[in-house]
């Protein structure tokens, strides 16, 4: 993030839609930055995720949406 200059999404979109796939693999990643953003990218059909906010909202996840 911080040699390209992405944000928290840019990076992730580029890694696990570009750089994972030419490694002839797939799957996906959670990550949270700094300030609590948080980000669930994939390349599969789905993904079991989940994150709660700090008004304790919950959301819950297994395909694109």
């Amino acid at each position: 993030m911080e040699y390209k200059g992405l944000s928290l999404e840019e990076a992730a979109r580029e890694v696990i839609q570009k750089k994972v796939p030419e490694l002839g693999g797939d799957g996906g990643i959670i990550a949270i930055d700094k300030d609590g953003n948080i980000v669930m990218e994939f390349n599969t059909e789905g993904m079991y995720r989940a994150s709660m906010n700090a008004k304790g909202e919950l959301q819950v996840a297994m395909y694109k949406d």
